[in-house]
């Protein structure tokens, strides 16, 4: 796993693990981090991290609207 040194203005009104639980939650809104990998960047469980989802208006399904059509059409 690579680590990032992320650099925050002192008018930031975050502590680490609030930014952290967002870039978690926003990579895997992006599609660039699994659900389980997400939960471990935040620090959480699986089942804590799909709770605070919504903290940050991210769904669980992170799927496009492609993906549910042909979901449909093979069903």
């Amino acid at each position: 796993m690579k680590n990032v040194v992320v650099q925050i203005p002192d008018f930031v009104d975050e502590d680490a693990q609030s930014l952290r639980r967002f870039l978690a939650a926003k990579l895997y809104e992006s599609g660039k981090l699994s659900l389980g990998y997400a939960a471990e960047m935040a620090q959480l469980s699986k089942r804590t991290f799909i709770e605070i989802l919504a903290d940050y208006d991210v769904s669980i399904f992170n799927a496009s609207d492609e993906d549910y059509l042909e979901d449909m059409n093979y069903a």
